[in-house]
């Protein structure tokens, strides 16, 4: 478990506790529509992205542990229930069946958004110092560009 280094006061801890909360969300938003797509995926590719989708819906559940512990060392409470996770996120549930190319091009967007939330809150975190959360969520950003760089590969 990540610890807060040297985070000025208790109320950046908790401002960035927040951000930290709603990217969590998005995570496990995210990891909802993958392991969705998993099950629910057809076509000629569906081997290839059976497979693919199960390993990033694994890696997204265990990035939600650290993210849910990183949240707690902060001295904030997790959201964990589906309700609180939807009403934070900023990603949208997947709830018809889609084609797999389309499966692949949402979860691109997706991927793309959690880049962007990931670079504001590093941002935030390095200026209140909690290096900590910084170093987590550039691990997350780094995993998030090497799968969007998968699913647009998997598009062309």
């Amino acid at each position: 478990m990540h610890h807060v280094t040297g985070a000025k006061q208790t109320s950046e801890a908790s401002k960035i506790a927040d951000e930290l909360t709603h990217f969590l969300a998005d995570t496990y938003i995210l990891y909802l529509k993958t392991q969705n797509f998993h099950w629910n995926v057809t076509g000629p590719l569906f081997y290839t992205l059976h497979k693919m989708f199960e390993a990033q819906y694994v890696e997204l559940a265990t990035a939600i542990d650290e993210l849910a512990e990183q949240i707690r060392a902060l001295g904030s409470y997790t959201p964990a229930s589906f309700s609180q996770f939807t009403n934070l996120s900023s990603l949208k549930e997947a709830t018809s069946a889609i084609s797999a190319e389309k499966m692949i091009q949402e979860l691109l967007n997706d991927h793309e958004t959690m880049m962007s939330h990931a670079t504001i809150i590093i941002t935030k975190a390095q200026k209140a110092q909690d290096e900590g959360t910084a170093d987590i969520l550039i691990q997350r950003q780094k995993v998030h560009e090497k799968t969007a760089w998968m699913l647009r590969s998997s598009l062309k």
